[in-house]
């Protein structure tokens, strides 16, 4: 089991024309996230921030 320091740290990778990042699975489930989910992804003040997708 990874250090909690060392989970903090994540690589960007390319796929195809984007890029991804893994989220630690503690933070998944903190969220109650799902695979498939819909999530809104902004940028704001020089940081990305990832928030739960709302239905209009």
């Amino acid at each position: 089991m990874r250090k909690a320091q060392e989970q903090k740290i994540r690589k960007i990778i390319r796929v195809g024309d984007s890029y991804c990042i893994t989220i630690p699975i503690a933070i998944i489930r903190l969220l109650k996230w799902r695979e498939k989910q819909k999530v809104v992804v902004q940028e704001k003040n020089g940081k990305i921030v990832i928030q739960d997708w709302q239905k209009s």
